[in-house]
């Protein structure tokens, strides 16, 4: 509940954490989400409400405005949202990957009206960048909205909640040259809308993917060492507090202790990607969001569907072409991160890994040696790189491989 400068009311609602019982009556579980939303709000004549799904029209009468609205889609009782201020909108049609045209505006108060011009563009060109990445955007049919709000943000489906200040990297404190928190939001219409997980102790494929579509961003606006910068920023954020994907069921306020749901998340994508090679890694993203192709041409937000941890290794797998077992087994399923040991021993370097109840872990290593790289492989957790007494070496120059720091 705020008030914009000229002292109009600015009201938005967003409830994550708390849950969605705080304000309807709602089973609060992403488990089980409703399979379309009809809310109509009535307000003073001169303020507009916006919420999810598409606006089917507005009565008036008593001095009053009641916005009905509808969305045909299931969505999370924490996505279902209400906006109430004196907006203005700022309105284009962005024709997406898949041809079809979709509804884009963004609400946005009076007084901002010229920094919402000026910023609009990021969030075509930021669209654009997922679906080319990932697949069309799902909710076509609806809109895609933006809604000025006066807390930081929210993936509320649809209706994109942005109060970042119009300033780029005002969500994770870098010296971003984008509108970070739109980007953010943005993200979660593929990882947490189109793919949902049926219990918060998944939550790392809404938080921790998104996350990493960030660095992917920064890479494609501005090259490699941007990009090994943002997962260097990234890895120090980690806090290994708990399992990045518990096997047993965890609430929301237990999952968002700690960072690592974002940050470790976003590190061991990093990881596989240097794994299993940029070709297969994203493709595993893009089947991920899409299992079968011919989903990419629904408009109607019906692709939408529950995931898991499991899942995705299942896709990984089959897209890596490898079996990842003792991969989720050492990041995804126990907390502490494995340790690299090295040694020199006459002309040979020796390498091992440490883990958590000696478990398995073959993670090859990219070792320079007198300015030679090679991916070093592991068995049993052990390999033997030759180099000569007086040999220069490094061992993962562009720390690919998360793990624990010395």
């Amino acid at each position: 509940w705020a008030q914009t400068a000229d002292g109009s009311p600015w009201i938005g609602v967003s409830c994550q954490t708390q849950g969605a019982d705080l304000w309807w009556p709602v089973k609060d579980h992403p488990s089980d989400r409703p399979d379309s939303l009809a809310i109509s709000i009535t307000v003073p004549k001169g303020l507009v409400a916006a919420s999810n799904g598409k606006l089917l029209g507005t009565r008036e009468r008593n001095e009053k405005t009641t916005f009905d609205w509808f969305l045909s889609t299931p969505i999370n009782p924490y996505n279902v949202t209400v906006n109430i201020a004196p907006y203005v909108t700022i309105s284009d049609t962005y024709i997406s990957t898949a041809g079809d045209s979709v509804e884009t505006t963004f609400w946005v108060l009076p007084e901002d009206e010229a920094k919402g011009k000026e910023l609009f563009p990021q969030f075509i060109e930021q669209m654009r960048f997922y679906e080319e990445m990932l697949g069309p955007y799902a909710f076509r049919d609806e809109k895609y909205g933006i809604v000025h709000t006066p807390y930081l943000g929210m993936e509320h489906q649809t209706i994109i909640a942005y109060g970042a200040g119009f300033k780029d990297g005002a969500l994770f404190g870098q010296h971003s040259d984008y509108d970070d928190l739109m980007h953010h939001e943005l993200g979660h219409e593929w990882w947490g809308n189109l793919v949902s997980v049926a219990d918060w102790k998944d939550f790392w494929i809404h938080e921790g993917i998104t996350t990493y579509m960030q660095a992917l961003f920064t890479e494609q606006r501005r090259g490699m060492d941007a990009y090994f910068a943002n997962m260097q920023y990234f890895s120090t954020m980690i806090d290994n507090r708990q399992p990045l994907a518990p096997r047993e069921s965890r609430s929301a306020g237990q999952m968002y202790q700690g960072r690592d749901v974002y940050y470790k998340g976003a590190s061991v994508l990093h990881t596989l990607r240097y794994l299993v090679g940029d070709e297969r890694f994203f493709t595993i993203l893009r089947r991920f969001a899409y299992p079968d192709p011919k989903m990419e041409a629904i408009t109607d937000g019906s692709s939408m569907r529950y995931s898991s941890t499991e899942e995705f290794r299942n896709i990984a797998e089959k897209h890596g072409e490898m079996s990842l077992d003792w991969f989720f087994e050492v990041y995804m399923y126990q907390p502490e991160l494995p340790e690299l040991v090295s040694m020199v021993q006459g002309d040979n370097l020796i390498l091992e890994w440490v883990t958590p109840g000696n478990l398995t872990f073959n993670m090859p290593v990219e070792v320079v040696v007198n300015d030679i790289s090679a991916k070093i492989t592991f068995i049993d957790n052990k390999a033997v790189v030759p180099i000569s007494v007086t040999g220069d070496y490094e061992i993962d120059p562009n720390h690919w491989v998360l793990r624990k720091k010395r």
